[in-house]
């Protein structure tokens, strides 16, 4: 018997066709192919359906944290609706959440760790929509590091793909109730405990009032301007120096434009084991280049229990190491 195409099995009300051509144009630009993460809430399900009618043999990949009670049932339910839509298959992943950072990056690594290992050579569609991209800019905003941190989320940072950076929360779950499915609503979404939360609820309501409306797509178009001017100093970065050379010559990068010079600073730090660089580490280190005056070495993310690593200014040099607590 001739099954029907998945797209032939949806309807095609305004929102899923929304979601359907930001799907399709994000699949022409980065074709090959491709799994949903599907967690059962309305953006992934939107994003499920959508992905199933306008690319072939998707899978679905649920996440398991089993941080809530009933978490199975509702993994269940998710891989249920992503059968139904035409995936070719669904698969629950079972983790254990744990590691440092709280809860919320636990279970971020956790997930993103699970899904990495199940996706094969497909790429993973994360249903991250324009109103995630503002809450990102402004959690940028408030920490104060730079560009690099209101860039907001790139549409593909290989293997994670992002079709719905320009598709509002609220067209997803319009689609929802176009394709018949009930949603599963995380409570994790409505505790205050978390920043995002409250961003979401309380701070971006009150900027779209008081500014007039269209914030969201305002900060969404900063964050793309910033990564756009962001690839071009970073291309001008790569042919100061060799990133993976042991030391950098002070003369070398001197009188580069700062900008430049610290993603220069950037890319070696990161080549020489240094982990989670914060931007204040970064001008630490920067000084040393630009406003020397004989000062110790910065200590860096990314030693030992027995020693820090470090890096120190000597005889005209950058160089990285450690040095016993």
């Amino acid at each position: 018997m001739h099954r029907p195409a998945p797209s032939a099995l949806l309807p095609e009300g305004r929102a899923l066709l929304e979601i359907r051509h930001a799907v399709r144009a994000w699949s022409a630009a980065h074709p090959g192919p491709v799994a949903v993460a599907l967690s059962g809430g309305a953006d992934s399900l939107a994003l499920t359906a959508a992905t199933v009618a306008e690319a072939p043999n998707v899978r679905a990949l649920i996440v398991d944290h089993g941080l809530q009670p009933g978490s199975a049932e509702v993994a269940s339910a998710a891989a249920a609706h992503a059968v139904k839509f035409g995936a070719v298959q669904a698969r629950v992943l079972q983790v254990q959440v744990s590691g440092s950072g709280g809860m919320e990056a636990a279970a971020r690594r956790a997930r993103y760790e699970a899904l990495n290992a199940a996706r094969g050579d497909a790429s993973v569609l994360v249903a991250h929509t324009l109103d995630d991209q503002a809450e990102t800019v402004l959690l940028g905003l408030g920490r104060g590091s730079g560009p690099r941190s209101i860039a907001g989320m790139a549409e593909f940072d290989a293997p994670w793909g992002r079709p719905l950076l320009g598709v509002e929360r609220s067209v997803t779950r319009a689609a929802c109730v176009e394709l018949g499915v009930r949603p599963f609503e995380d409570p994790h979404n409505t505790d205050t405990d978390f920043t995002r939360v409250r961003l979401r609820h309380e701070v971006l309501p009150l900027l779209e009032d008081v500014l007039g409306g269209g914030v969201a797509a305002a900060l969404a178009r900063t964050a793309e301007q910033l990564r756009e001017d962001g690839l071009v100093l970073d291309a001008m970065a790569e042919s100061v120096v060799d990133a993976d050379a042991a030391e950098i010559e002070i003369a070398a990068i001197e009188t580069v434009e700062p900008a430049v010079r610290r993603r220069v600073l950037r890319r070696w730090l990161l080549g020489r084991g240094v982990r989670s660089l914060t931007d204040r580490q970064l001008r630490a280190v920067d000084a040393l280049v630009e406003r020397w005056t004989g000062q110790g070495g910065v200590a860096l993310p990314g030693g030992t229990p027995e020693a820090r690593l470090v890096c120190t200014r000597r005889h005209g040099r950058l160089s990285v190491g450690l040095e016993n607590e």
